[in-house]
């Protein structure tokens, strides 16, 4: 298993394969002008849904569907409004029913928050946890993050 992006570990943008540009909204501040906390997980859901649920990347076969497991923050600076951001995602980890994204968030240049994200597979009638294909696990391989080795799990 590799170790999740080390919080006191620079994230570069360019390690993030998959990318979406996004606006800070008035509505996302808190009463301390910068954005609340709480709108970040929102930030890093939009990365993976962009990527997840467009059907023209292959990721979303019939009768599958994709439930998030766990969500790991790590809050690196204050973000302000007006302003745009980057929102970076990576395949970091292939697990037998789930895989686990690296994500950051980027404005002006500066990694402003990162997260670890694990995703499962699911039968969408059952509900339960159903093995990554080998079609799902070939159409992630463009969107591996730089700089780790992630490794297939036995199909």
């Amino acid at each position: 298993m590799n170790a999740p992006l080390p919080p006191n570990a620079e994230p570069c943008l360019e390690d993030f394969p998959f990318r979406v540009s996004d606006n800070v909204r008035f509505g996302d501040l808190d009463p301390n002008h910068h954005v609340n906390n709480a709108v970040y997980a929102t930030y890093f859901e939009t990365g993976r849904v962009a990527l997840m649920k467009d059907r023209s990347y292959g990721l979303l076969p019939p009768g599958l569907g994709w439930m998030m497991v766990r969500l790991d923050m790590h809050f690196r600076a204050e973000l302000r409004w007006p302003g745009q951001i980057e929102l970076g995602l990576g395949v970091a980890r292939l697990g037998r029913t789930s895989v686990t994204f690296d994500q950051v968030v980027f404005s002006d240049g500066r990694c402003v928050a990162s997260a670890q994200a694990v995703t499962v597979l699911i039968d969408e009638k059952t509900r339960k946890p159903t093995p990554l294909t080998a079609e799902i696990v070939e159409n992630l391989q463009p969107w591996l993050r730089r700089g780790i080795v992630v490794t297939e799990p036995g199909l």
